[in-house]
């Protein structure tokens, strides 16, 4: 677990590991959201780039027999 230090102008500075396993770079959107007590930072990603991420996803559905 890395820690991390918040500077006085209330600023931190997300570890080399975290930023290029998730692919953060510079001038990156992140949302930052209070949840149970703890900070959570979710990178941001323009709809173009999630193109096809959801490709091969099995996407049959069953359907109640009034609906078909």
């Amino acid at each position: 677990m890395t820690t991390v230090t918040v500077s006085p102008k209330f600023q931190v500075v997300i570890p080399q590991e975290i930023r290029e396993a998730l692919d953060i770079r510079p001038r990156q959107k992140i949302q930052v959201l209070s949840y149970k007590g703890r900070i959570e930072f979710i990178p941001l990603k323009k709809a173009r780039d999630m193109r096809g991420f959801l490709k091969g996803i099995d996407t049959s559905i069953p359907r109640d027999a009034d609906r078909v």
